[in-house]
């Protein structure tokens, strides 16, 4: 059986649509992986800290013979792969793949939230997920992603690129 997984990838350093890509290109290239569907790209305004470049954002949904763990294991040494070094919470990175999505399946230990805990607070994750697939549902409320992207009272800016 296919799982199937929505990524979040985002980038605010160096060549932000070049990292985004270079991304979903090994992403893609996974043996077990295969791009069913991605977003646009959207240039969205930072979250938590301020002080920092705006980021390049797109959601990919995928089909994955990996389990959650295994797939989040290989999210990071993509991320690894194209640069990311470890900074501060929110701070500016070359790039950020985080698993939003696996399956209908509710889960979290000390490395794996799914869904990912803030996922129904970020506009710049729910309009490029709204893009591809509105009527995905967040198993733990219920909800589909355009119902939460309308309930987003103080949303950043998000703008297809």
């Amino acid at each position: 059986m296919e799982n199937v997984a929505f990524i979040s990838i985002g980038s605010n350093l160096g060549d932000k649509i070049r990292n985004c890509e270079s991304a979903i290109d090994r992403l893609a290239k996974l043996k077990g992986n295969r791009v069913l569907k991605r977003s646009s790209l959207y240039r969205t305004e930072p979250v938590g800290y301020r002080e920092q470049d705006w980021f390049v954002n797109c959601v990919v949904k995928i089909g994955t013979a990996w389990g959650a763990h295994a797939l989040f294991s290989h999210l990071k040494d993509i991320e690894k792969a194209v640069g990311r070094q470890k900074t501060f919470r929110w701070g500016p990175r070359v790039i950020d793949l985080d698993l939003l999505l696996y399956n209908t399946d509710r889960y979290s230990d000390k490395d794996v939230q799914i869904p990912h805990p803030r996922l129904h607070e970020r506009a710049f994750v729910l309009v490029p997920l709204c893009e591809i697939a509105p009527e995905t549902v967040h198993p733990g409320l219920g909800k589909t992603a355009r119902n939460l992207l309308e309930m987003l009272d103080d949303a950043e800016a998000v703008e297809k690129m």
